[in-house]
């Protein structure tokens, strides 16, 4: 599932390529990636609309138009947003799920395989309710060390729990929960409230350092996630410990641990240097 840096890879190239493009026409050939809007009604809203700004919020992608509407994607598993002059390349044009055509003559497709992820139209009091029920976003300011260690405190899961809880903090899912207790040396499967202040002073750095390292290399690709243009993140190369169970760890060189007890999901650690 694409997490922070790669909804803002996406959310970066798209205001940098489509910001103050018009949207000339509507196509949706699957409407049931639809949310909030009907399949009637969102050629009406969106036709003719200028596209203001592209932006990120938490694993969102979010166009803001002139009209005052947002265009809300949430890619999920397999969603990607490509931008196109010409058909979409053979292994992706059957999945394009809706298609926004450009007044420069290209084609904003929003391609998903396996259609789990959505398409919301949403005007602005909507999308702050909305956005309102999400917690912080980490790599802004107010996502401090003290902020960080009142969530902690506040809870008897596993500090990986808490870290993809959405309601909490934003953007973070498996990949980036792993990668940031292992470079702050924290066993993921650990009661959050345990953790002491250089734990937590550690796991603060810890996200920040792997959000912004993964969105200078554009995020991580493994089979699904795409950029606008269709090119895959680098990060992949840099990971520590997420897809690398049985291989020694980068740090202390003892062989790393694969376990699913962790709320059923994928935990890599170093049981040697992460406590």
């Amino acid at each position: 599932m694409p997490e922070l840096p790669e909804t803002e890879t996406i959310a970066r190239d798209l205001d940098r390529e489509i910001r103050g493009r018009v949207v000339t026409a509507v196509e949706i050939t699957r409407p049931d990636v639809l949310r909030e809007v009907s399949a009637l009604e969102l050629p009406v809203r969106l036709t003719g609309a200028t596209v203001v700004r592209c932006w990120r919020r938490a694993k969102l992608v979010v166009l803001d138009l002139d009209s005052g509407d947002r265009l809300v994607v949430q890619p999920r598993f397999t969603g990607a947003l490509l931008l196109s002059r010409g058909p979409l390349p053979p292994n992706e044009a059957p999945y394009s799920t809706l298609r926004l055509r450009l007044d420069d003559g290209r084609d904003l497709h929003y391609r998903d395989i396996r259609r789990l992820g959505t398409v919301a139209l949403m005007p602005p009091e909507r999308f702050d309710h909305y956005s309102s029920g999400l917690g912080v976003e980490p790599l802004d300011p107010e996502f401090t060390t003290e902020h960080l260690s009142g969530i902690l405190r506040g809870s008897r899961q596993a500090v990986k729990k808490v870290l993809m809880d959405q309601r909490l903090v934003v953007g973070i899912g498996n990949i980036y929960a792993n990668e940031a207790c292992w470079r702050a040396g924290v066993d993921p499967s650990r009661a959050a409230r345990s953790l002491d202040a250089p734990e937590t002073e550690r796991l603060h750095g810890g996200i920040v350092s792997v959000l912004q390292d993964s969105i200078a290399a554009r995020g991580t690709s493994f089979r699904d996630y795409r950029d606008a243009s269709g090119g895959k993140g680098d990060f992949v190369r840099s990971l520590a410990v997420y897809g690398r169970g049985g291989e020694p760890c980068a740090r202390c060189g003892a062989r790393l641990v694969e376990t699913h007890a962790v709320d059923g999901r994928s935990t890599v650690l170093c049981a040697h240097c992460q406590r």
